[in-house]
Formats: structure tokens, C-alpha cells, sequence
């Protein structure tokens, strides 16, 4: 069981992958004043030297030292990568050492953790912070990305009260609004709210791509064009990874998906006017909604 006292200091946090989310709560925890010291963990020296720059990191160490050193480890790598850094990790994690994580899948995650960690993985809470952007990378950190956004917590039967309240705290150090499901609640939703608009700007995009006349195109693009694509220029590695993290229900929303649309071009084939705004209005209203919630 951890002994950090979550009302006053985290002590020492590493940051494995310091890309856009994990530079971003390096700047965030340390704004917050509720860490000693932050470490850096990655592939790319690029993110790391620009995470130290930004002052978003103290230092650059490798696995196995932070995870001798730290009181709370946050994975920040994409899903596919997680079970490699359990891997490292499991030999050297102290009792005393919490883990989290970033990933945007949590059945697979959870999955890779319980198999590697064994009786450890009760120090890991498992997290989803609902926040990011276009673009990644380092450079595009901010310290105020988890402000007033959502962190969704899947805690493990293993976890205790104590540690689940105190990775709350972690997260809700650096302005998340923490609320808690199951891993099966999470992977399902998110496959319809998250994956799959991500997975469809991908397909736009490509579409019109490669299409004959793409220059032609592009280059009459509007604001509902660049609006709809903007997730396309998110991390190509990271989306791959959640599409095959969460394919049973990705694959369930992409063919509820299609059916809709497969009716939407009967409707407009059969030139049925009056079925294709019943079906306008029903969506408009309900996105008009949304913006009220």
C-alpha cells in the first residue's frame, strides 16, 4: 500500500512517454506544487529533451531506475506498449510505488497488468484522462490540458480504498473531474463517443485523398471540412493501437455505423426527402442538446 499523504505531496512521479499528455501533467503537477520531483522515461529524445526545455521533467531515467525511485509511475504510452513496460517494471516496483496510466482502452491494459504484475497489480488504478488535442508531441504540451475535463478511473478488485482514493487525488491534482466505471462500461463507450469519430476523420481524409482530384479538393476546403478532419493529425501509432485494443467493440460501433449510413444513401437514392430530414432532424436535435449539458 502506498504511503503518500495525497492531501499534501506525490513525492517522486516519473512519466513514462512525454509526449502531449505526459508533458502536459509533468506542467500540471508541477503547477499544482504537489510533486518533489518529476523523472521522464521515453524512446523519443526529441519529447524528452524538449519535456526537460519546458521544465516539464527534472530528469531523464531509464525504466528500471524509475521504477526504484518513484512513489507514483504514470504510463503514457500507447496501449500496445503497456505490457513491455509491466514487463521492465515488475522486478524493481516497490511496495511503496503506485502505477497509472493514460491509455485509451482499459480491458487490454488491465489485462496486460494483471498477467505481468501478478500480486502487484494491486498498485495499479487504472486511468483515462479525457483530454488531448490534434496535435502530439512535447511541444504541444499545456499545463492546463486536464483542467475541468474528465479522468475516468476503472479501479481493480485488487485495489484498495485507500489507493484508489489516493490516485483520485493524483488526478484530480491537476484539475480532473474523476469519475469511476467498469473497464467493460469504458471500452464500450468510448469505442462509440472516441474511437470511432477518430476512426472516421481518418477515413475522410483518406478518402479524399486519394481520390484523383485531391489537389482539387483540398484546396476548396471550409471550416466543416478542417472541424470534422482535425482528430486526423492525432498520433497515427497511438489510434492504431486503440483500434486493435478495443476491436470487439470498435468493430460493433463501426458496423452500427455503417448501417446507418447504408440507410442514408437509400433514402437519398430513393430520393425520399421527407425520411432524410426526419433522420437530419432527429441527429441536429440531439447534438443541439449536447451543447446544453
Amino acid at each position: 500500500m502506498a504511503i503518500i499523504n495525497p492531501s499534501s505531496n506525490y513525492g517522486t512521479v516519473t512519466i513514462v512517454g512525454v509526449g502531449l499528455i505526459g508533458a502536459s501533467l509533468g506542467l500540471a503537477l508541477k503547477k499544482a506544487g504537489v510533486v518533489s520531483k518529476v523523472l521522464g522515461v521515453g524512446r523519443s529524445a526529441t519529447n524528452l529533451d524538449q519535456a526537460l526545455k519546458m521544465g516539464a521533467i527534472d530528469a531523464v531515467v531509464d525504466l528500471v531506475e524509475a521504477a526504484k525511485q518513484s512513489d507514483v509511475i504514470v504510463l503514457c504510452v500507447p496501449v500496445a506498449q503497456m505490457r513491455a513496460a509491466f514487463e521492465v517494471i515488475e522486478p524493481y516496483l516497490e511496495p511503496r510505488t503506485m502505477l497509472t496510466d493514460a491509455g485509451s482502452t482499459k480491458g487490454d491494459v488491465i489485462l496486460a497488468a494483471k498477467e505481468v504484475l501478478g500480486k502487484k497489480a494491486c498498485q495499479f488504478v487504472p486511468a483515462h484522462p479525457i483530454a488531448g488535442g490534434a496535435q502530439h508531441g512535447a511541444s504541444a504540451a499545456k499545463a492546463d490540458l486536464f483542467e475541468g475535463k474528465q479522468t475516468i478511473l476503472c479501479p481493480l478488485q485488487e485495489n484498495s480504498p485507500q489507493d484508489t482514493d489516493l490516485i483520485e487525488g493524483f488526478w484530480q491534482s491537476v484539475g480532473s473531474v474523476v469519475k469511476k466505471i467498469s473497464c467493460v462500461q469504458h471500452d464500450a463507450i468510448y469505442a462509440a463517443v472516441s474511437h470511432l469519430p477518430h476512426i472516421l476523420s481518418y477515413a475522410l481524409m483518406a478518402s479524399v485523398v486519394n481520390s484523383e482530384d485531391a489537389d482539387q479538393k483540398l484546396s476548396h476546403v471550409g471550416a466543416g471540412f478542417k472541424d470534422f478532419t482535425r482528430i486526423a493529425a492525432s498520433s497515427p501509432e497511438m489510434w492504431r493501437d486503440i483500434c486493435f485494443g478495443n476491436r470487439t467493440a470498435v468493430l460493433k460501433e463501426l458496423d452500427q455505423y455503417l448501417l446507418i449510413v447504408n440507410h442514408m444513401r437509400k433514402l437519398i437514392a430513393d430520393n425520399d426527402g421527407a425520411g432524410l430530414e426526419k433522420l437530419f432532424n432527429k441527429a441536429s436535435k440531439a447534438r443541439q442538446d449536447l451543447d446544453v449539458l
